[in-house]
């Protein structure tokens, strides 16, 4: 079945990946991006007949009450992502991790969809040998953490909706992000050939780009047994610490070295493992482990450089 969906900030890290592949089952996708970073990110899904595009800011009130006019499902992902960017423009991410949902959610009827990307990073830090599931109180330390706990409650309360709680996503993507944790990692690997690791017993879960994509995908197929939930969305033999991260880079990269310094301090703070089987059981199953995604970057990392692809 076809949908007509509106992609909020579809023209980032995830939303390049996510708007190409709905294309490509046939849904017709808007997407409403400012276009801050990466202008050139969606110029392969223009030949669709079934896409369009707004260049225009989330957090604009009128402009999205036009644009959810006879849409089905609405894809909040506009959002100023990561705990150092957050904290850099405390404004700017309340008013668009927080703000442009509730704009959204006011705008929106009651029969139209939401599914919406948030992350558990607002676990913070759990309990050792514990895994977080959707059940375990959210104690966000960060301030992006705090707005996208936040961002959830709105959309969780307004019903028709579902959260998918991300893991740390890693791989290639159009719109690149070199900051995010196995990304940032294998790009030093490969650059360097070395890194000084902080807090290296520190855990946390991840997932690939394009199962995040397949995660929204599974979420439309399956929305009616799956609405008013949150679900953990990540790979469950991925819950791993920063060294152990390093030990699966070393085994593709044999002369990267890494150091782990008692020193240092992660502004996240996160260390925690997660509970992905609730989703599981509605079928979803990823495709891509953590080796094959370190295979991808290596592979991307010999023409990509650090200068243009981040939120930093």
């Amino acid at each position: 079945m076809s949908y007509k969906i509106l992609v909020t900030g579809g023209a980032g890290y995830i939303g390049s990946v996510l708007v190409s592949e709905l294309l490509k089952l046939g849904h017709h996708v808007s997407v409403l991006d400012n276009f801050m970073y990466k202008p050139d990110s969606l110029l392969d899904c223009c030949h669709y007949e079934n896409f369009k595009v707004i260049n225009g800011d989330a957090r604009d009130e009128t402009l999205i009450k036009g644009l959810v006019r006879g849409i089905d499902i609405a894809m909040p992902l506009a959002a100023l992502v990561g705990a150092p960017l957050c904290e850099r423009d405390k404004i700017g991410a309340e008013s668009t991790n927080i703000g442009a949902i509730r704009i959204l959610s006011k705008a929106l009827s009651k029969q139209q969809r939401v599914i919406i990307p948030t992350t558990n990073s607002g676990y913070g830090i759990g309990q050792k040998s514990i895994y977080c599931t959707e059940e375990t109180p959210l104690k966000p330390i960060s301030f992006y953490g705090k707005t996208k706990v936040e961002a959830e409650k709105i959309v969780l309360d307004r019903g028709n909706s579902v959260s998918l709680r991300l893991a740390t996503v890693f791989g290639i993507s159009p719109r690149m992000r070199i900051d995010l944790l196995v990304n940032d990692f294998t790009h030093r690997a490969v650059k360097d050939r070395f890194i000084v690791v902080f807090e290296g017993y520190f855990k946390r879960n991840y997932i690939h780009i394009r199962d995040v994509a397949k995660a929204f995908i599974h979420t439309i197929d399956n929305f009616d047994s799956m609405k008013d939930e949150v679900y953990n969305t990540g790979l469950s033999d991925a819950n791993i610490s920063k060294l152990e991260l390093c030990v699966k880079i070393k085994e593709q990269l044999a002369d990267f070295v890494y150091l782990e310094a008692p020193i240092g301090e992660d502004p996240d703070k996160r260390d925690y493992i997660v509970s992905n089987e609730k989703i599981e059981r509605t079928g979803y199953k990823p495709d891509y482990s953590l080796e094959m995604g370190i295979r991808e970057l290596i592979k991307g990392y010999t023409f990509l450089s650090n200068s243009k692809h981040g939120n930093v």
